[in-house]
């Protein structure tokens, strides 16, 4: 299917894309809510209920499947809100044609419904004429939804364990599953078999005899292997995956999944070589299932798509990515954020992005998941986290305890960003005897955890005045490396022309291309990991790091022949990039010589 733009806006945190399908869907363009916190999404079905004049009931933690009721009724709210929008946009009037006007001039160049407007209007406005092209030829934007699979905290009522279509990322499912959305649901965070199998109880997303399914499956992937493996295991329940979204494992916004040194260029042209060998691998087994299952079996062959994101920040690397590795659209998180028609950031933290550099931007341990996180220095949920440490009651709350999946203390589980986790975690440290600097050690570790969970969606409450006695005030906001080089806030229509290469939003002629960016991200990642391992390196923990070296000397030999036989892209750069990797095999090297040596200190 043809899409209306060549990016899409993934999903970011848990609150600042929450609302952002009702922003731009109107546009054509694609847009990722995160289903994590129900009890923000009902907090803005009320305030858009109120605001749009919509009958209101709320949906009370009284209620039985309270939480996948509510997700159902935000999405249906901003599906019927955004409908709205788009039908009042295309019935356009002598006294309303600015948003039709928007909508095309926000296309890129090449877009044939550009052109086709131009000549529809070269002589004056028809508006019944436009009205009936509009009509036949604009679409929406879809209006998609994210759940991250490993968040899925079982649930209790009185003491007593709920069955398992009621754990959390499970009743986000079915909230979306029950929804009128004809969209797809963005699967992040590796895989959940139980979830992937309870996928199967909804008709939604089963194709029918053209292949159209109501319902389709995104993979969030950083590599060909998962994706094959979580194809597999789909088509096994009847379920085809519609799109492949490759993430940088660490040139990314949020939390950072890195590969063994898989780099994104050479995962990117694994998928381009293997595309059509993906697809008709997973399509025979989904046809054997679909069959077995007695359902309807497609008359043609079904279509995948593969996109990208992370990291991509010019006009060129866009275009790039798209012709080179045959993509079908490419994701813009980061920019995003600087951009209050598409996003939702508070008036404090967009003006700390603002600012960000690159010192500013770290891949920190404060996520309670224990996955790296893509975080901003100063912000003010870590403000509050240090307040807490300083009195000496280090540890949040946890007022939601969306997280709560650790059962170290307690069967029903804690995060182990709380006040509860944090305190038992150390009584057990200063049970034990060890060195000064050891404990110390031990004991940051505990305490650097953060409760990203409320931090993530609060932005969106100080954004719209909404009451956060609950939450507090403090902001966790988690922008990739690439914020470092946007310093203003921006209009959805800036940022457009910044992508289609009609404008230069970046005044700085520092930023290095997205695969160098990448590289030398994941090389400060590999020495922090060496670091680790001096102490008293495993023989896992050497296996790890040669594999890791290796992969990445093969992904430096990888680009080193791409951009030597590159004739039309990146030719301003194409010198320095040389240069860069030059230095980036050495660094390799260096780190090659000193695991060798590790080894034999070892042995």
């Amino acid at each position: 299917m043809q899409k209306t733009h060549s990016f899409h806006i993934p999903v970011m945190g848990i609150g600042f894309t929450i609302d952002t399908p009702l922003k731009v869907a109107q546009y054509g363009m694609d847009s990722v809510i995160s289903l994590v916190d129900d009890i923000l999404l009902e907090k803005l079905r009320k305030m858009y209920s109120e605001k749009f004049e919509v009958p209101y009931q709320e949906i009370t933690d009284k209620i039985d499947d309270f939480r996948a009721k509510r997700i159902t009724s935000y999405l249906n709210l901003i599906s019927d809100l955004a409908d709205k929008k788009f039908e009042a946009l295309k019935n356009v009037t002598a006294e309303k044609s600015d948003e039709l006007k928007a909508y095309v001039n926000m296309l890129p160049d090449s877009s044939t419904l550009k052109s086709e407007f131009k000549k529809l209007t070269e002589t004056g406005f028809n508006f019944s004429e436009i009205k009936s092209w509009a009509s036949k030829n604009l679409k929406m934007g879809s209006i998609d939804v994210n759940i991250m699979t490993k968040v899925d905290k079982d649930n209790y009522i009185k003491k007593e364990q709920l069955p398992v279509e009621y754990n959390d990322a499970h009743a986000a499912l079915r909230g979306f599953a029950n929804s009128k959305l004809n969209s797809s649901v963005v699967l992040s965070a590796g895989m959940n078999p139980r979830l992937y199998a309870y996928m199967g109880k909804f008709d939604d997303f089963y194709p029918d005899k053209n292949g159209a399914i109501n319902k389709r499956i995104i993979l969030k992937v950083s590599d060909y292997r998962s994706a094959m493996i979580q194809g597999k295991f789909l088509a096994k329940k009847g379920l085809w995956v519609s799109e492949y979204r490759i993430e940088s494992g660490l040139n990314c916004g949020g939390h950072a999944f890195a590969t063994d040194g898989y780099l994104l260029g050479p995962v990117l042209a694994e998928f381009k070589e293997k595309r059509e060998e993906l697809r008709t691998s997973i399509q025979e087994l989904l046809i054997q299932e679909l069959s077995n299952q007695g359902r309807v079996v497609p008359e043609q062959g079904l279509n995948i798509e593969i996109t990208a994101q992370g990291g991509v920040g010019t006009e060129e690397e866009h275009e790039f990515l798209i012709n080179h590795y045959n993509l079908d659209s490419i994701g813009w998180g980061t920019p995003f954020l600087l951009v209050p028609e598409a996003t939702t950031v508070d008036e404090k933290t967009l003006d700390k992005l603002v600012l960000a550099k690159e010192d500013d931007l770290y891949l920190s341990d404060i996520s309670p998941l224990g996955i790296p996180f893509n975080n901003l220095k100063d912000n003010t949920k870590d403000a509050e986290k240090e307040l807490r440490i300083n009195k000496g009651r280090p540890g949040s709350s946890c007022p939601k305890k969306f997280v709560a999946l650790n059962k170290e203390f307690k069967e029903t589980g804690i995060c182990t960003a709380s006040r509860e986790y944090q305190h038992l975690k150390i009584k057990e440290l200063d049970a034990q005897e060890m060195p000064l600097e050891v404990y110390q050690t031990k004991f940051n570790k505990i305490i650097e955890k953060s409760c990203t969970c409320v931090g993530l969606g609060t932005s969106a409450l100080l954004a719209y005045g909404l009451d956060t006695k609950t939450e507090g005030t403090g902001v966790s906001i988690c922008p990739g490396p690439n914020m470092a080089y946007y310093s203003q806030v921006m209009s959805l229509n800036n940022i457009t022309d910044h992508i289609y290469g009609r404008d230069n939003v970046i005044t700085r002629n520092d930023r290095p291309n997205l695969f160098i960016k990448e590289l030398h991200i994941y090389i400060d990642y590999l020495k922090n990991k060496l670091e680790e391992s001096k102490i008293s390196m495993s023989k896992k923990e050497e296996k790890y790091l040669r594999t890791f070296t290796k992969n990445m000397n093969e992904g430096v030999a990888y680009y080193h022949h791409l951009f030597s036989n590159l004739k039309d892209s990146f030719k301003d750069i194409k010198v320095t990039v040389l240069n860069e990797l030059e230095v980036g095999a050495n660094a390799l090297h260096s780190i090659h010589l000193e695991i060798d040596r590790l080894t034999l200190v070892k042995s």
